[in-house]
């Protein structure tokens, strides 16, 4: 298995600017060819490292979520990544593996492992090996509820869950779900969807999650608002809360997205 990360490199002088990006009140598209080497941002306290930021909570958007696909060179990494104490955060790796330790537990991540950092833990993260490691980092405040707890910390991968299939589909739609939707510790979600070739959404889905999506393989014709959208590999697609969205994947391979949505809790008013 493959999973798609921002391509880098700069476009030659032959390329026409003129691109598929999109930015509106409802929705963004940030399509690969716009994830090049000029844009990517750099961290205090890191080394070896560098990021595309793909969300960030911008008032009148999309406002709970900051969203980044990070590469780490060998021996690149921080020893302490989140500046937030009420940050959480999922970790998941594109290509290579990255050495996680989280309040003192040691965790080695390759293509596909997906770990979940609660608020409060104390972690760190290096890439020891010879190559360059590749990660979506997504981060949310955590919102606390009344007789709650915390989530727990937990490692896991694309490969060691099993996906569910949807509801009177044909087995052409499935979540690969990594945390229990009635778990009402976690108030944010962040799962793979996975559509065979001419699966679909059958209807505009309205809600109020916002969303990050970010293809990691295949293709799709998507809604988003009133416009269908052609998106592939390394795009992301950003989503307002009640923006009408569904999708039908095209091609001849499955199209699958890292998908968050902010849950579980009240709107604060």
């Amino acid at each position: 298995m493959t999973y798609a990360f921002p391509p880098g490199g700069l476009p030659d002088q032959s390329v026409s600017p003129e691109g598929t990006a999109v930015f509106t009140p409802a929705y963004a598209v940030i399509p690969a060819v716009t994830q090049r080497d000029i844009v990517t941002s750099l961290l205090p306290g890191w080394t070896g490292m560098r990021m595309w930021v793909l969300a960030r909570p911008m008032s009148g958007f999309a406002e709970t979520f900051s969203q980044y696909a990070v590469e780490l060179a060998p021996s690149g990494g921080s020893a302490a990544p989140e500046v937030d104490p009420e940050a959480q955060s999922v970790i998941f790796v594109a290509a290579g593996q990255i050495t996680l330790n989280i309040d003192g537990t040691k965790h080695r991540l390759q293509a596909g492992g997906y770990a979940y950092i609660p608020p409060e833990a104390v972690w760190t993260i290096w890439n020891d090996s010879d190559a360059k490691a590749q990660f979506h980092w997504i981060r949310k405040r955590y919102t606390m509820a009344e007789g709650i707890d915390l989530p727990t910390a937990f490692v896991t991968s694309d490969q060691a869950v099993a996906p569910i299939v949807m509801p009177d589909c044909d087995g052409v739609w499935a979540t690969t779900r990594f945390v229990e939707p009635s778990d009402l510790r976690h108030d944010m979600h962040v799962n793979i969807v996975t559509f065979q070739p001419g699966g679909r959404i059958p209807f505009a889905e309205t809600h109020v999650m916002e969303h990050g999506l970010y293809v990691l393989q295949g293709t799709a014709d998507y809604l988003l608002n009133k416009d269908w959208v052609p998106v592939g590999p390394s795009d992301f697609m950003w989503l307002r809360a009640f923006c009408p969205q569904a999708c039908i994947a095209t091609g001849d391979e499955p199209f699958r997205y890292l998908l968050y949505k902010d849950v579980n809790r009240h709107m604060p008013l």
